[in-house]
């Protein structure tokens, strides 16, 4: 029910019932002002974009909390949510003063760090991307929830992250042997487990002595290990779509061999790396004992993660087609690796040229070898 009714004191009332059946009224100097605004309502209504004047009224920071606790959600990702919700400018905020300008702002500062620092921090783009998408998770949940009629970080612009395929960072060989030479007897192996078998890290740390059946050189990836805090970590399952077999090549079957031997006495869910007993390696054991390795092997610019890259490219250079190698890494689908690593296969014209030679190369070795005959 909605109505514009002229008052005494010759102002124009409009008001409409929502639907919960409060009163909601607003007065205007003009009739044709009421009627305007009483439309809108009444679009937004039929539309289903309607909000209540009074919602919107918790702070960013309250709100994303509240939403936060209703989420299925690994540590790790409310760390990261917390995180970002704590970097924001407008934390304290009510949800319905946030505007556009103020997200953008908050964006500005985490490019080119806090001007109140003395040596304001700078994040990366793509660090930045991952803040953002937090946070506007937090936003299009309120637009759901009703709490505001638009997300106020819809249409921001981020700062532009590299490309992919310029920004990845792939391994020589030469490099790759020295980092599992310089690791020594046990991390030797967990970088051989990145590098040949193309393990995460959470991966490699959770591999335990059942995991590896060698007679049939595969390693079954079923878990992973992720810190929750500086020291407490928590085993799970692998990112979606990413428990998997591994099929080992003949060498790094005999290097985990030897690695097995050397724990001594136990059981197939014994760790394969230990930090203590009964404990396996976590990501800032793992981080320290990598900058060690690199550092013994004069390798710079590399990291444990790119040892997966390297596994990937190999695989691909060996004719390997892409669904071969979205399992063997683990990814949700084909299009994750395509993604990825699209630009290391061979492109259509790659594929012409080659096969224009082959033929070149046919054509004019039959050629040759009738002139040879017909002369002899």
């Amino acid at each position: 029910m909605a109505s514009v009714n002229k008052r005494p004191n010759g102002r124009w009332r409009a008001r409409y019932r929502d639907e919960a059946g409060k009163e909601h009224a607003r007065h205007f100097d003009r009739k044709v002002d009421a009627q305007r605004w009483l439309d809108e309502v009444t679009a937004s209504v039929v539309t289903g974009q309607y909000v209540d004047p009074s919602s919107g009224r918790m702070t960013f920071g309250q709100y994303a909390a509240a939403w936060a606790d209703r989420q299925v959600w690994v540590p790790r990702t409310l760390i990261g949510h917390n995180l970002a919700v704590r970097s924001t400018t407008f934390c304290d905020m009510e949800l319905r003063k946030i505007r556009p300008s103020h997200v953008e702002q908050w964006v500005k500062r985490m490019r080119d760090g806090d001007p109140t620092e003395q040596e304001p921090r700078k994040l990366a783009a793509s660090t930045i991307a991952t803040r953002f998408n937090h946070v506007r998770a937090v936003f299009r949940a309120a637009v759901r929830d009703r709490q505001i009629a638009a997300d106020p970080s819809a249409n921001v612009v981020l700062p532009r992250q590299r490309r992919r395929a310029s920004a990845m960072v792939i391994p020589a060989g030469d490099q790759v042997g020295r980092l599992v030479q310089a690791g020594g007897d046990r991390f030797g192996v967990f970088v051989a487990l990145c590098a040949f078998a193309g393990l995460r890290l959470g991966e490699a740390a959770a591999v335990q002595v059942g995991d590896i059946d060698f007679l049939r050189r595969t390693l079954h990836v079923r878990r992973q290990v992720q810190l929750v805090d500086k020291t407490r970590v928590d085993i799970r399952a692998p990112k979606y779509g990413s428990e998997r077999d591994v099929y080992l090549p003949a060498e790094l079957v005999t290097m985990l061999a030897e690695q097995v031997s050397g724990l001594g006495p136990g059981g197939t869910e014994r760790w394969l790396f230990e930090r203590a007993p009964g404990e396996p390696y976590h990501q800032n054991v793992v981080t320290w004992l990598w900058r060690a390795t690199r550092k013994r092997a004069a390798v710079t610019g590399v990291r444990l993660h790119d040892l997966r890259h390297f596994y990937a490219s190999g695989l691909i250079a060996a004719g390997c087609d892409v669904v071969t190698v979205s399992r063997a890494l683990g990814h949700a689908s084909a299009t994750t690796t395509l993604s990825i690593y699209a630009h290391l296969w061979p492109t259509a014209e790659d594929r012409t040229r080659q096969a224009a030679a082959g033929m070149m190369s046919d054509a004019l070795r039959r050629a040759d070898s009738r002139r040879t005959a017909s002369s002899g």
